[in-house]
């Protein structure tokens, strides 16, 4: 399906500019932007995957990753082609990579309808960049808080103020998935990206919206390691976001373009952990790494443990009804309360 893109400027020449993400792609008539799915058609920005699902999965929300967000419920994920990003390392290529519309039509209302069916309590919009079909989410998003769903962002973070200012009111929480310590020459030769100075200026508005904020930051070894950069990006983050912000430093396995690395060893990750910490943030995790303790939440009071996590699974919630330690009775930052966690289920993938 095809439908008008609403956040474009248009040009006498039918030229038109994309404003969903922060490429800001001049795409002339007839032509595509740099992520295969916006393309001007007669002088209009139209969205070509509309209504057109490549991914769909029920998941637990710690999977996202959230920890400081509904815990124990569970999303329903809804993805779509290709992406903004040209990732070495995507793990997610059969789609994210595809330049042909695949999928099966899903309409807005049928994704809604899906997330009831499955006794989801959100709907995340991921596998691929969501701001790339902006119009689709938020078409869905609205519906699903009818319904009263949550509804969330799994994003790279590289879209413009414009485009965060549609998602107020109707996207609840994002994760920002920052990629080797967003330093500048690793963003440029790996993921294909210019600067990681637009993320920056899309998460201060997303603050600025009420949107909750969470982080993660994955760790490529040699390449996407640098500890200089870990400790620039934990300063800003506990600059402008604050303390309380969660961020996750997660498992690099090999993939895609780069199957000839090696999986982050548990050392580099537990540096940057402490850089974190060392740097103010109170909430600070590891992930992909089974059987580690820092996957937990731990009380920044009085360092009790708070939540229990084995894998993607709540075991042991040591939280009082205000989500507060029940030890010392500091309130952990938490939005919502801990939900019965289902069985764990998932629905195959469409595609």
């Amino acid at each position: 399906m095809i439908k008008d893109a609403i956040l474009y400027n248009k040009f006498a020449d039918k030229k038109v500019e994309c404003i969903a993400c922060a490429r800001r792609c001049k795409i002339p008539e007839g032509s595509k932007g740099f992520c295969f799915v916006r393309q001007n058609i007669s002088g209009k920005l139209k969205l070509v995957t509309y209504g057109i699902a490549s991914a769909v999965q029920l998941d637990p929300i710690e999977k996202k990753p959230f920890n400081h967000f509904h815990p124990g419920s569970y999303v329903f994920g809804i993805g779509t082609s290709s992406c903004n990003w040209g990732c070495s390392f995507c793990q997610n290529h059969n789609i994210s990579k595809e330049k042909e519309i695949a999928g099966v039509e899903l309409s807005p209302k049928r994704i809604v309808e899906m997330a009831l069916e499955n006794s989801a309590q959100g709907i995340a919009f991921t596998y691929n960049e969501p701001t790339i079909f902006m119009e689709y989410a938020l078409d869905t998003a609205r519906i699903a808080h009818k319904h009263g769903l949550y509804n969330l962002f799994v994003t790279n973070g590289f879209m413009t103020k414009e485009a965060v200012g549609q998602m107020k009111g109707l996207i609840d929480a994002a994760v920002v998935n920052f990629k080797g310590n967003a330093e500048q020459k690793f963003t440029n030769k790996y993921e294909t990206v210019f600067s990681s100075e637009p993320i920056k200026e899309a998460i201060l508005a997303m603050k600025e919206a009420g949107i909750h904020l969470e982080f993660t930051d994955l760790i490529i070894p040699d390449v996407g390691e640098s500890l200089e950069a870990c400790d620039d990006l934990t300063k800003w983050v506990f600059k402008n976001v604050g303390p309380d912000a969660p961020i996750q430093f997660t498992r690099f396995h090999p993939d895609y373009k780069m199957l000839d690395s090696i999986p982050t060893p548990y050392g580099t990750l537990k540096k940057h952990y402490e850089i974190a910490k060392k740097n103010g943030l109170r909430y600070v995790y590891i992930g992909n790494v089974p059987g580690t303790t820092k996957g937990n939440t731990y009380c920044p009071e009085c360092n009790s443990l708070a939540i229990e996590r084995d894998g993607f699974s709540i075991t042991k919630w040591l939280l009082n009804a205000e989500n507060g330690c029940k030890k010392c009775g500091n309130r952990i930052p938490i939005a919502g309360k801990v939900s019965k966690t289902l069985k764990y289920r998932e629905i195959v993938s469409l595609y």
